[in-house]
């Protein structure tokens, strides 16, 4: 008996019956509709004798609906089909030097030169993959730097390409007419739509006609043109945005590194794997070349599209929709990442890609793709803001390994040598846990915080007993002991249910124990797929939280190391010695307020899927006390801070801080019984 994801026998004939992931009017858009004209058009009436784009002629092509509203995306489509070809046939005729000499100035805006004058190499190479690979890139570069330019009289540069595309602000400096022509190209669904189809990874490489890749070089080179004229007449300056930098790359590094034995068998999986369709296999085994080749970039490109096919086959079969494996039309959302890594279909019922997958390779999926503070590397290389040539070998090989594991978790036959030469892998990706989502960034923190706790007894500090009397105030006594005795007092409120599991030796905030308690407890995995959103609001100030009482403890480290400097060499002044006595003294109680700080913290993460089950007004008074202890971190940040030095109010503001925790406690103990 097969079990529910898998798909029945008439399922997995019509998946292998497919040859095309283009819904019927999209292929006719792509693959037809540009090649009905038979049209012979002179290239002078494109491109003049000095190389300047003719865009009169170009545009005098374009349609509009009969409505008088909105361009006719098919129509235009057709009348543009000869002019394309005519441009295609020019570059394949047309020597490299002579194009370069012809051209190289007018790239310049993208700031990405020598992708676009590599374009007619590849055109002339007749490869399909390699030129469907290319249009990516230069799609992708192609909308980074219209934003580059939309940013120079706009703010906020719209998300979409389509949107960006279709802007006033692009209209007003290069013409409507002229962003209608690029709209029939990348504008819109209903258009060619090539970036989109793409980066999505529903065109196949024999789908893509090389003409369309040679027309947007034209139309990128005329663009550079109508750009510098305006800039000679305004004198504007096209500034450049910087490029995103993976500084949490090397937090990734999942996967070993693949050697020629692992890239070898990939290779015979792709062949034999049914999360691969037939006519996407060039992309897979170009991607495998890349590697090979240290083109990290073009193998991250190739690979994302396909990795988001084969999850989409694995989403349409167990949820028995494969009618989404389609692009969808003009009034439909393609089936994506989004929707396939969700937690709800459309019609509301569970989506069963999680169950197939896993949750180790969603976790992993969702720091890749999803995660604001993860890689994000689909959004970034797609969207053109990435320098390619930078782009890391660790995210690449990370990308791949995960790859390599679904293509031989959905092959028929797996023999004993293979699972051999795979199990690193396989077992790299089994014990995954997520590195990007906010309660993972929390452990963290708190881990960070922890370790810098633990460097303030490790600085000097003088013998303040030898000192003078007019060295510091009357009464020295140690102000932590009243503290920490409230302190004990509130950890015997922290009772059953929260610290259920936890040794009470293992939490003694005086003594180093404590700092293997955190560490210990902060090594725990806590489930993280589709948290409640009480949950993330109370992770969210939990993480401020952390990343202030991190703030008071960088401070205090700061000015103990000053202050013995300036003690030692005896250059402060008698105000300064006394405020520096305060510091010494208030670090004692203040180190004890922090660490219990956290303690609570991982309390609160133990629970922390317990929020969503609080009635609202019980979760409005644990946000109140959540945010009174933010206000107090805050705070507390300010005064420690090294202009302030504040050390009596910050001891004021602990007894507060103290006093609300003990009275949040006895109030939850109270309501609990």
């Amino acid at each position: 008996m097969r079990s529910a994801t898998e798909p029945g026998v008439q399922e997995v004939r019509a998946m292998e019956m497919r040859t095309t992931c283009l819904s019927p009017s999209v292929h006719k858009m792509v693959c037809q509709l540009g090649f009905e004209i038979k049209d012979n058009i002179e290239i002078i009436n494109i491109v003049d004798k000095d190389n300047q784009v003719c865009w009169d002629a170009i545009c005098s092509k374009v349609c509009h609906a009969s409505s008088g509203i909105g361009l006719d995306y098919a129509e235009s489509v057709r009348q543009l089909g000869p002019l394309c070809e005519a441009v295609y046939l020019y570059f394949l005729s047309l020597p490299n030097e002579k194009f370069e000499e012809a051209f190289r100035e007018y790239f310049h805006w993208t700031n990405n030169n020598e992708l676009f004058l590599s374009v007619p190499t590849v055109l002339k190479s007749m490869d399909g993959t390699r030129i469907s690979l290319l249009l990516m890139k230069m799609t992708s570069c192609l909308e980074r730097a219209l934003g580059d330019v939309y940013l120079t009289i706009g703010k906020d540069c719209p998300f979409l390409l389509r949107d960006l595309v279709a802007s006033e602000e692009l209209a007003t400096i290069f013409g409507k007419s002229v962003m209608d022509v690029l709209r029939i190209f990348i504008g819109s669904p209903e258009s060619l739509n090539l970036r989109n189809i793409l980066w999505h990874g529903f065109a196949s490489p024999h789908e893509i006609p090389p003409k369309y890749c040679s027309v947007l070089l034209l139309f990128t080179g005329g663009l550079g043109q109508i750009l510098q004229a305006h800039h000679s007449n305004s004198g504007m300056l096209l500034v450049h945005r910087p490029y995103f930098v993976f500084y949490s790359a090397e937090e990734l590094e999942v996967f070993p590194d693949l050697d020629e034995e692992v890239l070898s068998l990939s290779e015979k999986l792709v062949e034999e794997s049914k999360f691969v369709f037939a006519n996407m296999m060039p992309y897979w085994k170009e991607a495998i070349t890349a590697f090979k080749q240290f083109r990290y970039a073009d193998c991250a490109i190739l690979i994302l599209p396909q990795l988001e096919t084969g999850l989409r086959l694995i989403f349409t079969t167990v949820n028995n929709c494969l009618d989404r494996m389609l692009t969808a039309e003009s009034n439909t959302l393609y089936t994506t990442f989004d929707e396939i890594l969700a937690k709800h279909l459309n019609n509301s019922s569970d989506n069963k890609v999680p169950n197939a997958l896993g949750e180790p390779a969603m976790e992993f999926l969702w720091d890749v793709l999803n995660h604001q503070e993860g890689p994000r590397v689909r959004d970034h290389l797609s969207h053109g803001e990435i320098q390619l040539c930078d782009f890391p070998r660790g995210i690449a090989n990370d990308l791949l390994g995960f790859s390599i594991v679904l293509l031989y978790k959905y092959c028929n036959h797996n023999t004993g040598k293979e699972a051999t030469i795979l199990c690193p892998l396989i077992d790299a990706l089994g014990s995954y846990r997520s590195r990007f989502h906010p309660i993972a960034l929390l452990q963290k923190q708190v881990l960070q915080c922890m370790t810098s706790l633990q460097k303030w007894f490790l600085l000097p500090s003088p013998c303040v007993g030898h000192t003078s009397t007019t060295d510091g105030p009357d009464d020295m006594t140690d102000p932590g002991i009243s503290f920490c005795a409230e302190i004990m007092h509130v950890f015997s409120l922290v009772r059953h249910p929260r610290m259920s599991g936890f040794n009470k030796e293992e939490w003694d905030l005086q003594t180093d124990k404590w700092f293997i308690f955190i560490e210990e407890h902060c090594s725990k995995h806590f489930s993280n797929l589709y948290c409640h959103r009480w949950v993330m609001e109370v992770v969210s100030i939990l993480r401020r939280v952390t990343a202030k009482c991190h703030l008071v403890s960088n401070n205090i480290i700061s000015t103990l190391k000053l202050r013995h400097e300036q003690w030692e060499n005896k250059t402060l002044r008698s105000r300064q010695r006394q405020n520096y006595i305060r510091l010494l003294s208030s670090t004692k109680t203040l180190s004890v307020v922090i660490r219990l700080i956290l303690t609570l913290i991982i309390v609160d993460l133990h629970n922390i899927h317990n929020v969503s089950s609080k009635m609202p007004s019980e979760y409005q008074k644990y946000l109140k006390y959540l945010k009174s202890i933010l206000q107090y971190a805050e705070n507390l940040s300010t005064y420690t801070n090294q202009d302030k030095n504040q050390w009596d109010e910050a001891m004021q503001l602990t007894s507060k801080i103290i006093m609300k925790i003990r009275m949040f406690f006895e109030a939850s103990n109270l309501n609990e019984r």
